[in-house]
């Protein structure tokens, strides 16, 4: 059997799996095996489905191509994750940077959910502090946003009413001690259970933001949504106290306020110092640290009111009180 390599540092981009699906039909490969972190298995899910089908790959990406859908199946695809965040493993879409657009954009597919998924906590053993922060906020993002999620269902709720406290509990011992097994382990299983709920339940208004900020800005995906995960909840909060107080997410986020160890009965608000608290103590970057300024946030929003995550979201948030969240994680 002949193993070649394609090695992919940061965030992939277009250019690079036009290049990888070229290389992966001149070898006439079989299969495409991902090992390393998000970025690498979504290049991996995309070289896998662009390889069979020859041609712009812009014709199937969303928002600046087609979203035209694959006509051949995808080459057999196996992730191996090496840490515990994006959930790629188990989500059927890859998320790409397009520099000269400043956007990500999305190849997606019903046929690139991968085949086989290797979970191995021992594989995360000894990942930075400033990784483990940024990939475990990001899972913890995507769980409690499928958990409050207008398409929300019993299947997701069981994922993430599992998982959304482990994984808070588990990512301080993991900052602390790279080599917490335990910590690794209920890390890994909820980065897994956080992609089947995204792709089962949508995100929201984090990943809504943080897709526009990456784009522009190269920041990590991770790390955004780390910055962003409390102001956006503190906004949700606010908008659905004012707009919906009838809403069951009012109520999802007082109960995820309880597994973060809220005993004082504030509510639902209390969850946001809870979620401040936790960034603070895994030292979070503000988005400032990233590059970002003030003077690019109206564009962010308006990329952001475009993106598919934020039909997700709970309530619907007004363009300023998108820009109201940007400046507060400023």
């Amino acid at each position: 059997m002949q193993i070649t390599r394609f090695q992919i540092a940061g965030e992939p981009t277009v250019e690079q799996m036009r290049q990888g699906a070229e290389l992966a039909r001149q070898i006439q490969a079989e299969w495409v095996l991902g090992i390393g972190g998000g970025s690498v298995i979504d290049s991996g899910k995309a070289i896998s489905a662009l390889a069979p089908n020859p041609g712009d790959p812009a014709d199937h990406l969303e928002v600046i191509g087609k979203a035209a859908p694959l006509k051949t199946d995808p080459l057999p695809f196996a992730a191996v994750p090496t840490t515990a965040g994006t959930g790629s493993e188990a989500t059927r879409n890859a998320v790409l940077s397009a520099p000269q657009h400043r956007v990500k954009v999305s190849l997606r597919s019903p046929r690139m959910c991968p085949r086989l998924a290797i979970i191995d906590p021992a594989l995360a053993l000894g990942l930075p502090p400033h990784l483990t922060a940024s990939t475990g906020l990001d899972a913890l993002t995507q769980l409690l946003e499928a958990f409050v999620s207008v398409r929300s269902n019993a299947m997701t709720d069981i994922l993430c009413r599992h998982s959304l406290p482990r994984v808070a509990s588990a990512l301080p011992r993991a900052f602390e001690d790279g080599d917490c097994l335990a910590a690794r382990s209920d890390l890994a299983l909820g980065a897994l259970h956080s992609g089947l709920a995204l792709a089962n339940a949508g995100l929201g208004a984090v990943h809504g933001l943080a897709g526009p900020l990456g784009g522009q800005s190269g920041a990590p995906h991770g790390a955004l949504c780390a910055a962003l995960l409390a102001p956006v909840t503190e906004a949700n909060i606010a908008a659905l106290r004012r707009r919906s107080p009838g809403s069951p997410a009012l109520e999802r986020y007082v109960e995820v306020s309880r597994w973060l160890g809220s005993i004082d009965g504030k509510g639902a608000e209390n969850l946001v110092h809870r979620l401040e608290e936790l960034a603070s103590r895994l030292r979070i970057p503000r988005l400032s640290s990233w590059g970002i300024t003030q003077a690019e946030l109206p564009e962010v929003v308006r990329k952001a009111q475009e993106s598919s995550s934020m039909k997700g979201n709970p309530i619907e948030l007004s363009d300023s009180e998108l820009h109201d969240v940007l400046t507060h994680a400023l």
